[in-house]
């Protein structure tokens, strides 16, 4: 997979949990109960995480394209 195709696949996967990251936390503001909102927390927490990851790995790559060029 070239770097192009790469930096393409992870912006899309970036955009993806950004929204899904809105629909959490508009759950998270119509959820009631302690269980309801843990579960919403640690939900919202991995994905976080998992956007940081990608971001990283998608500037690194575009990092690199850029020495490159």
């Amino acid at each position: 997979m070239s770097d192009s195709a790469s930096i393409e696949e992870l912006t899309a996967r970036i955009s993806a949990i950004r929204d899904n990251l809105r629909q959490l936390v508009e759950q998270a503001a119509g959820s009631s109960g302690a269980a309801d909102e843990d579960r919403t927390s640690t939900r919202i927490a991995e994905q976080e995480l998992e956007l940081a990851r990608l971001a990283k790995r998608r500037d690194d790559l575009l990092a690199t394209r850029e020495r490159r060029a």
